[in-house]
């Protein structure tokens, strides 16, 4: 997942991932920073930092860290499901305009393991296919991962499903007991009716 978004100054933007148990999460950010009499964002925004905070789908505080203007923070899910990834500037007045507006650059990967950059570019043909092999099982255990939790979503969406049908099918055998009750009292009503007026 990669986008940039817009955000005022000490303003908290955050975005929604749906992630499974067990599983890497690793973003990158840059900030971007409006210049009043370029009229464009400059490449870098020296002197920002960003609070950057990460919530299980339970409410609890899973990172909560200050980074500078660009940076790279990871974390590792222990609970399936939706986690809240927050970016709030620390900016203030004397390192931005009040209301100055920010370009926030972010760049998700779940379930990514990067390799060493030192191992990677050593000479050794062996280890680096011995490396790059491990690097693919651990995709692949990730994928393996992703599917079960794909499983478990469906099943309990199934299980609703199946729970909601049931609901509806029991109401409307109790709207024709009411229907069919309804009708026999009003037949009764009309027949007695008649009766007493000896119409019939």
């Amino acid at each position: 997942l990669a986008l940039y978004f817009h955000s005022g100054e000490r303003e908290e933007k955050c975005i929604i991932e749906d992630v499974p148990s067990d599983t890497l999460v690793i973003g990158n950010y840059k900030v971007q920073r409006w210049d009043m009499h370029r009229q464009e964002f400059l490449e870098s925004a020296p002197g920002l930092g960003m609070f950057v905070t990460v919530t299980t789908p339970d409410a609890e505080v899973l990172l909560s860290k200050l980074y500078g203007p660009q940076g790279t923070f990871s974390f590792t899910s222990y609970l399936s499901g939706e986690h809240a990834i927050c970016l709030q500037s620390n900016s203030t007045r004397f390192v931005a305009f009040a209301g100055s507006k920010l370009r926030i650059h972010l760049d998700i990967r779940v379930g990514e393991h990067f390799l060493d950059e030192s191992i990677v570019k050593a000479k050794d043909k062996v280890n680096d296919v011995k490396i790059k092999l491990e690097h693919l099982i651990e995709q692949i255990h990730h994928i393996s991962r992703e599917q079960n939790y794909g499983r478990e979503r469906e099943e309990k969406f199934r299980k609703t499903s199946e729970e909601t049908n049931s609901n509806i099918l029991w109401w409307a055998v109790v709207q024709t007991l009411i229907l069919i009750s309804i009708g026999i009292w009003q037949i009764k009503s009309l027949r007695d009716f008649f009766i007493s007026k000896k119409l019939v």
